[in-house]
């Protein structure tokens, strides 16, 4: 792997990825559902040059059960809207890329391709999504319009499928309008160039949307796209429709095993000279101890058994950097990071890991992009209509 600086980023939900999280000192349980929480929290982040945020959303409350809700009380329940709070916080920042999740299932992809675009520019160029499927009965009788297929390994085609048509639909939309579709013309009363509004005419299995969008092109043309990948539905979304892959591996074989599936089927979609980026998935409890994060880690547990999609690593920042450096030799570019209690290992990562990184030379010591595509090294694509001359 080239010794290039590696990407990180930080997975925001409630108090931490822990179910007990919300139970420790500092925590803030009481300010989960205010703006002033959340921008703490991302300022925070920035503050230690990480390239992304991520906010989690879903359609139905939380759940310790993934295919079905619960009836718990004594874990968080409820949230924000992800996309709104995400432009809510945005201009309080500078740097930072923020990408709220999007439940593709259940929602028009012209409604997320303008929530989108809209968030790229309040940012000025920072906006993404991290797109995902909502597989549950329980999320699909909130709308009502559709029953869902009993076969997993059939709901799981249908959704993802469905999700690779919302992912291009979503992108077509942002390039129908050219960059410079608006001119401004005082002078001939002309604010809008109509010749460089296109309509997309995109016809699928899943969808027919004719366009063109409501919102202009988004300031980084195509803002970043995301998705979470555990097996070969997932694997495929992120090789032939996103730029950047979160990904659970075990250990650094089973990451290199992971990359080269999404690689072949980033090849397979004529995607082989784009970059995509596959990150690694962490959920971190750290201090400056080791025993006394391995501590932490067994008081958690002992309030609430906890398990996870993702390794959970439970030590100090030096040894979370080796951990990093060892598992990117598997092709990864980056991790994600899930702090198990907020309050205190979000800290442990700017304040901590990042110093411990920038020490061996493995991450930024300042930014060095204005956009989020800059910062993970990904161009600004060019518009496909304004090249082929695409009728409106």
């Amino acid at each position: 792997m080239p010794d290039t600086p590696l990407h990180l980023g930080v997975a925001l939900d409630g108090a931490g990825r822990h179910p007990a999280a919300w139970r420790e000192p500092g925590a803030r349980p009481t300010e989960l559902l205010t703006a002033g929480y959340w921008a703490d929290l991302v300022a925070e982040a920035e503050h230690g040059l990480l390239d992304l945020v991520t906010i989690d959303d879903g359609l139905g409350l939380q759940s310790a059960d993934p295919l079905a809700p619960d009836d718990r009380t004594d874990q968080v329940r409820g949230r924000l809207d992800a996309s709104m709070l995400a432009a809510r916080i945005a201009p309080l920042t500078s740097n930072v890329g923020i990408l709220p999740t999007v439940v593709l299932t259940h929602t028009e992809p012209f409604h997320v391709s303008t929530t989108i675009a809209t968030l790229d520019y309040v940012s000025s160029g920072r906006g993404g999504v991290q797109v995902r499927v909502a597989a549950r009965p329980d999320d699909a009788a909130l709308f009502g319009r559709r029953t869902l297929p009993a076969d997993r390994d059939d709901l799981l085609h249908e959704l993802f499928g469905e999700a690779t048509d919302a992912v291009e639909v979503i992108r077509r939309l942002w390039d129908s309008w050219e960059d410079d579709a608006i001119i401004r013309d005082a002078a001939t009363g002309r604010f809008v160039d109509r010749d460089r509004l296109h309509y997309i005419d995109f016809e699928g299995s899943h969808f027919s949307v004719r366009g063109p969008s409501i919102t202009p092109r988004p300031p980084q043309g195509q803002p970043v796209v995301a998705a979470l990948a555990h097996r070969a539905e997932p694997f495929a979304l992120v090789g032939t429709s996103c730029d950047l892959g979160f990904v659970t591996p075990r250990d650094a074989a089973d990451a290199r095993a992971i990359v080269a599936v999404i690689r072949e089927a980033q090849s397979g979609a004529g995607r082989s000279g784009d970059t995509v980026h596959v990150w690694a998935d962490l959920t971190v409890v750290l201090d400056d101890d080791a025993a006394a994060a391995r501590d932490r880690r067994a008081r958690l547990d002992a309030t609430d058994p906890y398990t996870d999609d993702a390794q959970v690593f439970a030590g100090s920042p030096a040894e979370l950097a080796d951990l990093l450096a060892d598992l990117r030799t598997a092709g990864l570019s980056g991790f994600r990071l899930r702090p198990a209690v907020l309050a205190d290992d979000l800290r442990h990562v700017t304040r901590g890991l990042v110093p411990e990184l920038q020490r061996r030379g493995l991450f930024r010591t300042g930014y060095e992009a204005s956009t989020l595509r800059g910062l993970l090294g990904l161009p600004r694509p060019a518009d496909r209509y304004a090249s082929t001359g695409s009728t409106r």
